[in-house]
């Protein structure tokens, strides 16, 4: 005690009464410090990994959108049980017809389909555009395939070229493997030798009038439009994503190529472990290990934190896709954890920035504002939590203009950006599907029967001709308006998103009978098909773009949102042809008809 009386004579009565002050400020800054990094880390772990989900989810869609019209396009071709032809020539007519209309369904990427026998016969039907296709036949076992193109579904076949070589299809990978499975199949992913671009090819056998097998009939899926869209996921700064097969091989990759061009001048596929990115191959280790440790049943979609090739923490998301053809890729999607972490570790050091400002205030002050800190941090921690765990919560009301600010809003605006469509403010699909499925499931617990509900599937007709023709700056105000549109004509209780490029879905609830939706749906064709005005374009005004909007009623036409989205997808469809049927020549932007 007396030595402490002699070092504090040498000071001040203030500065011995602030002196421990400030030390006790500092100390509960250190601690508010150290409290907001927990929980901000806590809250970015949960998050993360929430998101890298919501990528992977989204990869997966986006693969199944890509490939999942082959197995219709089949089926238009050659419907389950019809008979092979016994004759390509005599039947020419029809397989022609029926081969247009297959690659009709979903032109883009499925615009060939061909069939081939056991007499080595062959036909295919080529889609280079809208009208424009372009016909490969062979009518005997020793000759090669003759070229013919025509315009229109019965357009005149005009003799285009005939190939040099010698076409048997019954020594083709795609027939191989058709006449092999039960079912439908997947070829292997092979490069196609005119675009160096990566194809997979869906088979399926076709058997004769007496049961026994005939020949084969197929369509091939570019990925190149799947590799540009992972191209184009916004991720991180340094995070990317992927899709690979079980055996390394890359389907699509963000950051790394396909496809490798050999000095020979051919091309060959490219392994994760070969791409040359450390983080790719080392996130295909973690894959491979996962799933060697799951054996083999891979439930996903996983989320993980593994270190880094750079001895880094990385969040790391991945998900297995598999169809009943025999397809098996694996979506992958990998971030550093400090990508994350920077805005958290910045609030860090504002904090303690903050709390030496505060060590001139009174102490009471400074426990009252530590308790409005840890109140504010324990909400975002719980709204983190459960946002995690697959609620949506509601605004956090926490308005401060400090770190701990910052951050609630950055978490409410990562909240907006997960389920808003950007462009057009509208829901976006990921919030379309979870609110439907929510929907159906209280609708299924609940035993009161009640009013149903209705999904309306909306395609914008002759759209791509705005982005070709005026710019995609013009496009995005059309789809604005479109959104608007649409909008106007549901009820506040209703919800309208935007499903992708030019689709948007609509959920009506409390529809009490098909005539409801059925007026709802003719109030919203009619509004697309009033002309646009974007600005100075005035051709827009000379076009009604008007669009097929697809009805599915719950439970009549589906008890689950994917049946429901599926049927309203497939009607959209079936109105869009029949109403081109009838239309005939289109109005171009340009003038004229095209």
């Amino acid at each position: 005690m007396g030595q402490f009386s002699q070092i504090a004579s040498r000071f001040s009565l203030r500065q011995v009464l602030t002196a421990p002050y400030v030390a006790l400020v500092l100390l509960l800054t250190a601690t508010l410090g150290s409290l907001s990094y927990l929980a901000g880390a806590s809250a970015v772990d949960a998050v993360s990994k929430d998101h890298l989900r919501e990528i992977v989810g989204r990869i997966g869609q986006a693969v199944d959108r890509h490939i999942v019209g082959s197995g219709a396009v089949l089926e238009a071709a050659f419907p389950e049980g019809m008979a092979a032809p016994e004759s390509l020539v005599s039947e020419l007519d029809e397989l022609r017809t029926r081969f247009w209309i297959a690659t009709s369904l979903h032109r883009d990427p499925n615009n060939y389909v061909y069939f081939g026998n056991e007499q080595g016969q062959f036909i295919g039907l080529y889609r280079h555009s809208q009208e424009d296709a372009e016909l490969r036949f062979k009518q005997f076992e020793g000759e090669s395939r003759t070229l013919f193109k025509f315009h229109g579904i019965d357009g005149y076949l005009e003799f285009s070229s005939r190939e040099k070589r010698v076409y048997d299809p019954r020594q083709r990978p795609w027939y191989e493997a058709g006449r092999a499975a039960s079912s439908h199949t997947w070829t292997a992913v092979y490069i196609d030798f005119r675009t160096s671009e990566l194809v997979a090819t869906r088979a399926r056998r076709v058997l004769d009038s007496k049961g026994n097998f005939s020949g084969v009939v197929a369509t091939d899926v570019s990925l190149n439009d799947l590799n540009s869209f992972v191209g184009r996921l916004d991720i991180s700064p340094n995070g990317l994503a992927f899709i690979v097969e079980p055996d390394g091989a890359l389907i699509a990759a963000s950051t790394s190529p396909n496809v490798r061009r050999l000095p020979d001048g051919t091309a060959s596929r490219v392994n994760a472990m070969e791409s040359g990115n450390p983080l790719i191959q080392r996130a295909y280790e973690a894959v491979r290990e996962a799933t060697s440790a799951m054996g083999g049943n891979l439930q996903g979609p996983v989320a993980r934190t593994l270190e880094g090739p750079l001895n880094e923490a990385v969040y790391i998301a991945f998900d297995r896709i598999k169809d009943d053809a025999g397809l098996e890729w694996i979506t992958v999607v990998a971030v550093p954890r400090s990508d994350f972490m920077h805005g958290v570790s910045d609030n860090l050091l504002a904090v303690a920035l903050a709390g030496f400002v505060a060590a001139a205030l009174a102490l009471w002050i400074g426990v009252r504002v530590m308790k409005w800190v840890t109140r504010d941090l324990a909400r975002l921690a719980d709204a983190a939590q459960r946002f995690g765990d697959g609620e949506t919560p509601g605004p956090l009301g926490i308005e401060r203009q400090d770190e701990i600010g910052d951050l609630a809003r950055s978490f409410e605006l990562m909240q907006r950006h997960l389920r808003t469509d950007r462009l057009t403010g509208l829901a976006n699909r990921e919030a379309f599907v979870r609110e439907l499925e929510r929907r159906i499931q209280r609708r299924q617990a609940s035993e009161r029967k009640g009013d149903g509900f209705a999904v309306l599937f909306v395609d914008l007709n002759r759209f791509k001709q705005v982005n070709d023709v005026l710019g995609h700056d013009v496009g995005d105000k059309v789809l604005v308006e479109v959104g608007r549109r649409i909008a106007a004509k549901v009820r506040a209780e209703d919800l309208v998103a935007r499903y992708a490029g030019d689709e948007f879905v609509v959920l009506l609830d409390s529809v009490d009978s098909a005539d409801n939706a059925l007026r709802v749906r003719a109030e919203i064709e009619l509004a697309l098909s009033r002309p646009y005005a974007a600005g100075e374009h005035k051709a827009l005004s000379r076009i009604g773009f008007g669009g097929a909007v697809g009805l599915a009623l719950y439970p009549q036409h589906g008890r689950s949102a994917e049946d429901l989205l599926r049927n309203a997808d497939r009607e959209m469809y079936v109105r869009k042809f029949a109403a081109r049927g009838e239309s005939g020549g289109v109005t171009d932007i340009r003038g004229g008809n095209a």
